[in-house]
């Protein structure tokens, strides 16, 4: 019997470049090489998209929940230089600004009307006019070498953080800049491209004896946080093991919460809108929750060893002093088939993701939502296309962890309220 030789294509994975929220977690966007579009987050809705046949991109940032968008050029075939950044009116589709730099951008982060930049060794601020008619360089800093483009702006009204890398590896600078001011009624319009101008001179408000620099870590810093009123931030380094989190004003650091214990590269953490929560999520393509214990909790929720206790008669080392966190998600893996051969894919595709908290109904005993209460879930973006929406579980009560500490541990996994998916999945892409 003679078989004819057949090969089995697998199936079109989805391709994201990019992926992030706005500073509100409203809306989302991502990129292909195709091109971008834009979401809403939660219920998940394509909101508009744009395909773009000639040049790809790096970076697509939305300006909150507005038609603005600074983008930058990147991939084999960018669609603009990327050493620029360009301000880009979705609504009108034109390019409103640009900004350019002698080298490649390696991030950027924005609030009402202000935008920074990361460079290689350095982080540029500029002012957006409310009307978009100018665009006003306000200052550089310098920082270490700042390959991942890290940034942490706080975008509430009136709050003032912005931090970066400082000079030394591991160190976080924190800058406090004139107050961000609340949403325009309307948004003006404007259809020419505008250069960019001096510097203003003028001296900048910051709060009273503010904090400058903390040594946040030893290693590299990998990921920067902080809530939209800049009270706290959020820090990781290249062990991957620790997450410390900080207040940005005296720069005490309040809570150090362990990941793990084998090394991994934390992609990124979020803070809850209350300042409640933080979720943490990494290489490995687990999710982690910690409690903050910010708010007067009679009890610490958060996992802790059974010898934690003994830290305070016994010199133990600090990892038995480890808070832990008290929920998780794991992102499941692409299944694959070795019978049919080996699949070609695209490399750990569901384990990079970014995450975001979002605001949902709270519902009563009947399953009707409460007009006076919310609950809190957790959205996560996958790079293979995933949409995950995550309830958080019941907090443990001191009984049960009690019963924890004994021996008999009670698995809390982060609920899965609801998956999809988005990309070419819901026809674009």
């Amino acid at each position: 019997m003679h078989l004819a030789r057949h090969t089995i294509t697998p199936t079109q994975q989805t391709v994201i470049v990019n992926a992030g929220f706005d500073q509100d977690a409203h809306i989302f966007t991502t990129i292909t090489p195709q091109g971008y579009a834009v979401y809403l987050t939660n219920p998940l809705r394509l909101i508009t998209h744009r395909d773009i046949p000639n040049g790809t991109l790096a970076h697509v940032v939305p300006l909150h929940s507005t038609n603005l968008l600074f983008l930058v050029g990147g991939g084999n075939v960018p669609l603009y230089p990327p050493n620029k950044v360009i301000l880009y009116n979705a609504e009108q589709g034109v390019d409103v600004a640009e900004l350019e730099f002698r080298e490649a951008v390696r991030g950027l982060a924005c609030r009402r009307g202000m935008i920074a930049v990361a460079l290689r060794r350095r982080v540029c601020v500029f002012e957006v006019g409310r009307e978009i008619a100018t665009v006003s360089k306000l200052g550089e800093w310098e920082t270490c070498d700042n390959d991942r483009g890290l940034l942490a702006f706080a975008s509430a009204p009136r709050a003032t953080l912005l931090a970066f890398p400082g000079k030394q590896v591991g160190h976080v600078q924190f800058l406090h800049l004139p107050p961000c001011p609340g949403p325009a009624k309307e948004q003006g319009k404007t259809a020419r491209r505008h250069s960019v101008s001096k510097p203003p001179k003028r001296t900048l408000k910051t709060p009273k004896n503010p904090i400058a620099i903390i040594a946040a870590h030893s290693n590299a810093l990998t990921s920067l946080a902080c809530p939209p009123s800049g009270s706290l931030l959020a820090t990781s380094s290249e062990r991957g093991t620790l997450v410390r989190v900080w207040d940005a004003l005296t720069g005490t650091c309040i809570r150090e919460l362990r990941r793990g214990a084998d090394k991994a590269e934390i992609y990124g953490t979020a803070f809850r809108k209350d300042e409640r929560e933080l979720a943490v999520w990494s290489d490995k393509g687990t999710i982690h929750v910690f409690s903050l214990g910010l708010d007067g909790e009679t009890h610490n929720v958060n996992q802790r060893s059974a010898l934690a206790p003994l830290s305070a008669v016994l010199p133990l080392p600090k990892y038995f002093q480890s808070e832990w966190s008290y929920a998780t998600f794991r992102l499941p893996q692409p299944a694959t088939h070795t019978d049919l051969g080996t699949l070609t894919l695209p490399d750990e595709p569901e384990l990079r993701c970014t995450c975001a908290w979002v605001e949902v109904p709270a519902m009563d005993e009947r399953g009707r939502p409460r007009e006076d209460q919310v609950d809190h879930n957790l959205v996560a973006l996958t790079w293979a296309g995933g949409w995950y929406r995550l309830g958080l579980p019941e907090r443990p009560t001191e009984s049960v962890k009690g019963k924890e500490r004994e021996g008999e541990g009670v698995s809390r996994q982060l609920v899965l309220e609801e998956f999809r998916r988005y990309s070419r999945w819901d026809g674009w892409g």
